[in-house]
């Protein structure tokens, strides 16, 4: 079983259906608890860890066998929790990607809420570094789109994300910082590429799940 951690709703029916496409039969556990965005938007990642660390433990306690950070805000510290299987976060493997395209060139960290744009620049400048890269992180926030995406226009949303990225030139990758923020890579051209986190990362935590790959957090 794996057990994922959601900050919204919407990604539910995603990652079933990544599930379906990927690893049918995998059981999916799925906590929905937009209050910890809330509250580490409002106060900092790090004053969520102990409810972070609660879930992770109630989801060992049920079976899973590791649990999935779909949040980018809180990947960070989803990662550190303390717990009895892998805790993953969902963006790391699209970071690690985008280095790997990207090399020593230009990466455009692209996010509509404010507060992922830092940690997952980070976690690019992570990936970067145990690769051997030293690219330039460019930051963009897309303005207006989480009013759209919090009134359920998801369409809106998509469109706002990818209007934002359309004009990009001279840049050799662009990261999609939230998970929700996917469906617009098919409104985009194919140049430059552009990456997202859902795939990538429930691929990886399914490897975990069924003890494939992934050690448990220290």
């Amino acid at each position: 079983m794996l057990a994922l951690l959601h900050t919204s709703p919407v990604h539910v029916p995603v990652f079933d259906a990544l599930r379906d496409r990927q690893r049918p039969g995998l059981t999916l556990r799925h906590t929905v608890a937009p209050e910890l965005l809330d509250r580490a938007r409002r106060d900092g990642p790090g004053t969520v860890a102990a409810e972070i660390a609660e879930v992770v433990r109630r989801a060992a306690d049920e079976g899973a066998g590791a649990v999935l950070c779909t949040c980018s805000t809180l990947g960070a510290v989803a990662e550190t929790v303390p717990a009895p299987v892998p805790v993953l976060r969902i963006d790391r493997p699209m970071a690690e990607a985008a280095v790997a395209r990207a090399g020593d060139g230009r990466i455009t960290v692209a996010a509509a809420l404010a507060s992922t744009l830092g940690p997952t620049a980070d976690l690019v400048t992570e990936a970067a570094r145990r690769a051997g890269h030293r690219p330039r992180i460019t930051p963009l926030l897309v303005p207006g789109a989480w009013d759209l995406f919090e009134a359920g226009d998801t369409d809106g949303y998509h469109r706002a994300v990818a209007a934002a990225l359309s004009p990009l030139t001279g840049t050799d990758a662009v990261v999609l910082a939230q998970a929700s923020m996917a469906p617009a890579r098919a409104l985009l051209p194919a140049e430059p590429p552009v990456f997202a986190s859902p795939g990538p990362g429930f691929a990886a935590a399914a490897l975990a799940a069924t003890g494939e790959a992934g050690p448990p957090n220290g």
